[in-house]
C-alpha cells in the first residue's frame, strides 16, 4: 500500500501507466482518468501503476 503518496503524484503515475496503453490518448485526458481512480478507495490505496493495471484488466480482456 501507499497511501501516503501525494495525490498529484499518484494521479501523474497512473496517468503514464494509462498512457503506456493508451499512447494515442491526450495525455490530459488520461490525468483525468487517473484523478477518478485516485477517487476510488479501494484503488487509491494501491500503487498506482498497479491501480491503473486493475482497473485496465475487463479492458484487456476484448
Amino acid at each position: 500500500m501507499d497511501t501516503n503518496k501525494p495525490a498529484e503524484i499518484w494521479i501523474a503515475a497512473c496517468a503514464h501507466r494509462l498512457q503506456q496503453h493508451w499512447r494515442t490518448v491526450d495525455p490530459i485526458e488520461l490525468e483525468q482518468v487517473a484523478a477518478e481512480l485516485w477517487r476510488d478507495e479501494a484503488l487509491r490505496q494501491l500503487p498506482p501503476s498497479l491501480a491503473a493495471a486493475e482497473w485496465l484488466k475487463p479492458l484487456e480482456r476484448h
